[in-house]
């Protein structure tokens, strides 16, 4: 056992933080535990109650851990921290300090995303049919993976010989592109209540009812006051709102457009991969959607794109695998 372990690992979003336990290098993620935001002042009130649960369950076999890799939802650069949606903001020295720890990793969520990428099995993902997935990944090849979530985040990872390497990035929030008139139509309409349309602002939780008002706007359609994202699925799914299921529809189109714009811009030709927790529960209507049809509408470089792998991450927990493996190359 190395001077890392056992270890924590964390994925902190918006609502929920969900918190792992790594015995050893190289070992399993286990005993997870998803806790809500909003229920805990920060992410060290947070890690003091995993512990404790976990402690309870572990008796005698308990150990304190001596390093935590975390993963957060926003962007990470000197000290401070600060959650793009959520209430969390905190000092990385005071956090270590708080919590005893030999080794404090702070990591973008989609980082910790791109991370779980390489070591992804067939029982997490569901591959768009027809497309064969790049295996093995070979040095100097890129993926990336897109996450609607209540944000909306964007990564990529690159191996190298001897590592992987996530390209961390704020890319949900660059400026989303429209592929015909009924979306610059979209478009136009939010610009009147926003300056920069970004791909976060339409696709996410927190865009979903902006995206709705849009279409309603658009089709000259009364929309419902009220409506949240969670809603705005459930009853297009139902088949019981048109509305609901015309934003759906627009939702995927604009999300597949957008996801071949970050295949060209990283380069990612092993594979291009759908987290974050919408999406899932879209099931079957994403898959008969044009999402694989906008991916690829790239005109003269259509067929670059027609050969990459697009698959949804099936699995909620895998940024937690990913956090592990930052903190197992960290101390190589």
């Amino acid at each position: 056992m190395t001077a890392a372990y056992p270890c924590l690992v964390a994925d902190v979003g918006g609502t929920n933080a969900r918190f792992a336990w790594v015995a050893s290098q190289g070992g399993s993620v286990s005993h997870v535990v998803v806790l809500s935001v909003q229920d805990h002042a920060g992410p060290a009130a947070a890690a003091r109650a995993y512990l404790a649960g976990l402690k309870a369950q572990l008796g005698a076999a308990f150990q304190a851990p001596r390093s935590l890799a975390l993963a957060v939802a926003t962007a990470v650069a000197g000290d401070r921290v600060e959650l793009t949606n959520g209430h969390w903001s905190f000092s990385r020295a005071q956090l270590q300090a708080e919590l005893g720890l030999s080794t404090l990793l702070v990591l973008n969520d989609f980082e910790a995303l791109a991370l779980s990428l390489p070591r992804l099995q067939a029982n997490q993902l569901r591959p768009w049919p027809g497309v064969s997935p790049v295996q093995p990944v070979a040095a100097g090849s890129a993926m990336a993976v897109i996450g609607p979530g209540t944000g909306l985040g964007v990564a990529g990872v690159l191996r190298l010989r001897q590592a992987w390497v996530a390209l961390a990035g704020e890319g949900g929030h660059a400026t989303l592109a429209a592929a015909d008139a009924f979306e610059s139509d979209v478009l136009a309409f939010v610009r009147r209540d926003f300056a920069h349309v970004s791909a976060e602002r339409l696709l996410s939780g927190i865009g979903l009812p902006v995206l709705y008002g849009a279409v309603a706007a658009v089709r000259g359609q009364a929309a419902e006051a009220g409506l949240g994202a969670a809603q705005i699925v459930e009853r297009g799914l139902a088949g019981d709102c048109e509305l609901c299921s015309q934003t759906l529809d627009a939702f995927c189109a604009l999300l597949g457009g957008f996801a071949g714009n970050v295949a060209l811009t990283l380069g990612a030709r092993a594979g291009v991969y759908i987290g974050g927790g919408i999406v899932p529960r879209l099931g079957e209507r994403f898959f008969q959607s044009r999402f694989r049809e906008r991916f690829e509408a790239k005109g003269r470089f259509q067929s670059y794109l027609q050969p990459i792998p697009t698959a949804l991450i099936t699995d909620t927990l895998a940024a937690l695998s990913g956090a592990a493996l930052a903190l197992e190359q960290h101390e190589q």
